[in-house]
C-alpha cells in the first residue's frame, strides 16, 4: 500500500525512500511488533474467556507440562494479523510472489485453527482427522506451487536449485507441483511437531525468516544475484517484507510466550508459519537450503518418524518420547535448557545455510 507512494516521488522527494525494500522491510519489521503489543493483551482476554480450560495437555507428557493447564491457545491469530497487516501495508502489491506466501499463510492457519477448535471445544488432545488435514494441506501446496511456475519464467520457474553448485538446476516439469507439496506441507507440520515448548518454535522460525529474508532479497535483486552468481528471481525481493513481518509479529508473540507462557500459538500459528516459510522457499528456487535452515525442525520430524518406524517394527522406542525435545526433558533437561540449546542449533544452521549463497 504505501509503496504507491513512489509514485508521488517526483513531486515529494523523500517518498522515494518507499521505493527501497530494505527500507519497507524494517518498517514492517516495527508495525507487525507493534501491532502485536498493542492488541496482543485483547486477543489474549478473548481466547482465555472463549476457552475456559485452554489447550489440552498430553497425559503421556512430560509431568512438568500439567503445571501450564489452563493456559489459552491459538495464539498463532495475533501472529497472523500482525502479520497480514504489515505486509499489506509495507509490501509491493504487483509482486504475485506476496499474494502466494499470504494465501499458503492465511489458509494453514484457517486449518491449524480448525484443529485447535475442535481440540478445545472437545477438550481433547486429538483435532480433525490427520487424513482429512494433510488433504487440506496438499490441495494448498499445490495451488501454490503451480501458481509459482505460472508467475515465473518459463522452464526455471518448474526446476530445483542446488545449493553450492552454481550451474547445476535440476529441470522438473510438472514435478514441480509434487516438490512444492513436500516442502510447504513438510514444513507447516515440521515447525508444528517443534511447537511443544514455550518459545521453542518462535524463535527458530524468526532465525530461519531472518535467513530467507536476506535470500529472498539478494535473489529478487539482478545485480546481487550475479555477483553472487545465485539464480534471479523477479519479483522475489517484495518476499523480505512478509519475513521482516514474520520477525517483528514473532517479536510481540515472544513477549507473551516467554516461560511461563501467557498463551501458546497452536496450531493456528505453527501451520501456518512453517507453510509460509515453504512457500516463501518454493518462490525465492532454495527449497533444498530450507532443510538446512530448517534443520532443527528437520530433525524434530525425523525423531517422530524413526520412533514411530521402531516401534511398528520391533515394537521398541528410540527416544524415550518424541518428538526430540520431549527425549531431552525426560532425560532430566529443564524446559529452558532445551529450548536456548535448541535455539543456538537454529543460529548454526542458519549460517550454514548462509554460507550457500558464496560457496559454489
Amino acid at each position: 500500500m504505501l509503496y504507491a507512494l513512489v509514485s508521488f516521488s517526483d513531486q515529494i522527494g523523500p517518498l522515494n525512500v518507499f521505493r527501497y525494500i530494505t527500507f519497507r522491510t524494517g518498517g514492517a519489521i516495527m508495525t507487525a511488533l507493534l501491532f502485536v503489543f498493542l492488541f496482543g493483551p485483547a486477543i489474549i482476554d478473548l481466547l482465555r474467556l472463549k476457552q475456559g480450560k485452554g489447550q489440552p495437555i498430553r497425559e503421556d507428557g512430560p509431568a512438568t507440562h500439567f503445571s501450564k493447564k489452563g493456559t489459552p491457545t491459538m495464539g498463532g491469530l495475533m501472529i497472523l494479523s500482525g502479520i497480514t497487516v504489515s505486509s499489506l501495508l509495507w509490501a509491493n502489491w504487483s509482486s504475485a510472489y506476496v499474494w502466494i506466501v499470504l494465501l499458503v499463510m492465511l489458509s494453514y492457519g484457517a486449518i491449524g485453527f480448525y484443529d485447535d477448535y475442535l481440540k478445545v471445544s472437545k477438550a481433547k488432545t486429538a483435532g480433525v482427522s490427520g487424513k482429512v488435514r494433510l488433504l487440506a494441506e496438499i490441495v494448498v501446496a499445490a495451488l501454490a506451487a503451480w501458481a509459482v511456475m505460472r508467475v515465473g519464467s518459463a522452464g526455471f520457474s518448474s526446476s530445483l536449485t542446488v545449493p553450492f553448485f552454481k550451474n547445476v538446476v535440476i529441470p522438473l516439469g510438472g514435478l514441480f507441483v509434487v516438490l512444492g507439496i513436500f516442502v510447504i506441507a513438510g514444513a507447516g507440520n515440521a515447525v508444528n511437531l517443534t511447537d511443544g515448548l514455550d518459545g521453542l518454535a518462535i524463535v527458530p522460525v524468526m532465525i530461519a525468516a531472518a535467513t530467507f529474508g536476506l535470500i529472498a532479497y539478494l535473489t529478487g535483486n539482478a545485480n546481487f544475484a550475479r555477483y553472487l552468481q545465485i539464480h534471479y528471481v523477479q519479483g522475489a525481493g517484495e518476499l523480505a517484507v512478509i519475513c521482516g513481518a514474520l520477525i517483528g509479529a514473532g517479536l510481540g508473540f515472544l513477549w507473551f510466550n516467554a516461560p511461563p507462557a501467557m498463551i501458546f500459538m497452536g496450531d493456528t500459528g505453527s501451520l501456518a508459519l512453517g507453510g509460509a516459510l515453504g512457500a516463501i522457499a518454493v518462490a525465492t528456487k532454495h527449497e533444498i537450503v530450507l532443510a538446512i535452515v530448517g534443520g532443527l525442525f528437520v530433525l524434530e520430524t525425523m525423531s517422530v518418524i524413526i520412533q514411530v518406524a521402531s516401534y511398528k517394527m520391533t515394537g521398541k522406542r528410540v527416544f524415550r518420547m518424541a518428538p526430540l525435545h520431549h527425549h531431552y526433558e525426560q532425560k532430566g533437561w529443564k524446559e529452558s535448557t532445551v529450548v536456548v540449546r535448541f535455539w543456538i542449533i537454529s543460529v548454526v544452521l542458519a549460517l550454514v545455510g548462509l554460507a550457500t549463497l558464496k560457496l559454489r
